[in-house]
């Protein structure tokens, strides 16, 4: 499994709005897109500034494809998110995922998580 990971900032007092349109634009297509296996947005608040952090979980980079295109190192924007993101990030990065757990217990190949090992975007 694949993890893409995406950081942005808003002003503290537009944030319940810019996650109210990430729920509408980012978060409906990466989900929606066949390969995704979950999607978490984590924010964190600090100085009047919202942190956010936007994960989307992949069986493979050709899946991660279906959403962001050829390039997937490139970040994926919408027409509004300059209305709301304080820069525009232009990358992503994306992770293995090694081990995904719950309450100690590592998923096995039948759960809702899948664990699959990636070598070089290959599945093995």
């Amino acid at each position: 499994m694949i993890a893409r990971i995406w950081f942005g900032k808003t002003k503290d007092s537009a944030s319940d709005e810019y996650f109210d349109y990430l729920e509408k634009t980012g978060i409906k297509d990466s989900s929606s897109t066949e390969g995704n296996r979950g999607v978490y947005v984590l924010r964190r608040v600090e100085d009047g500034i919202s942190e956010f952090l936007f994960i989307t979980l992949w069986d493979s980079f050709e899946d991660i494809k279906k959403f962001a295109g050829q390039d997937i190192e490139k970040a994926v924007y919408y027409p509004d998110d300059k209305k709301y993101l304080l820069e525009l990030e232009p990358h992503v990065k994306h992770f293995e995922v090694l081990l995904a757990s719950k309450d100690g217990n590592s998923y096995n190949e039948g759960s809702i998580s899948r664990l699959v090992k990636y070598t070089r975007g290959i599945k093995i």
